[in-house]
């Protein structure tokens, strides 16, 4: 947001030092620092006015993505704590790697949105078991007191 508000100022014929000014007085907590804006300035002036972040060097950390799954796979309650210091990682790229995978956390156990054939197979059976009951939810009192 902060790049838009250094943008405008720019256009405004304004220099990164008055802009991150103005800037503090209104986003003091979160305002970009002069060095940050003077950055910016300088995109601005090569007629870069792109405010998207660039892609950035360097190795991505998705290369754990298989040992952050195996991980999940081994102990369903592990902690995403536990997987990063066991790996060496940040936790911000275990969570995502995990997210991406289509695993949540519930009741402090990893739990994939995919079914298995075993969940299916509980379903099934659990759906089973419920048929069998059915004397029983027949005189299950349901509704309001009228």
């Amino acid at each position: 947001m902060n790049s838009y508000i250094l943008k405008f100022y720019y256009k405004k014929e304004k220099n990164a030092t008055q802009a991150t000014k103005k800037n503090i007085d209104v986003y003091e907590p979160y305002a970009l620092s002069i060095r940050v804006a003077q950055n910016w300035f300088k995109c601005f002036q090569s007629s870069n006015f792109d405010i998207k972040d660039e892609p950035r060097s360097g190795r991505p950390v998705t290369d754990k993505v298989d040992a952050i799954l195996e991980k999940v796979e081994q102990d369903w309650d592990i902690s995403s704590y536990d997987i990063t210091e066991e790996l060496g990682i940040d936790n911000k790229p275990v969570l995502t790697n995990l997210k991406e995978a289509a695993y949540t956390k519930k009741l402090h156990t990893w739990v994939s949105h995919e079914l298995t054939e075993r969940n299916l197979m509980n379903c099934v059976h659990i759906c089973d078991s419920i048929l069998k009951c059915k004397p029983f939810l027949k005189r299950l009192i349901t509704g309001d007191r009228k």
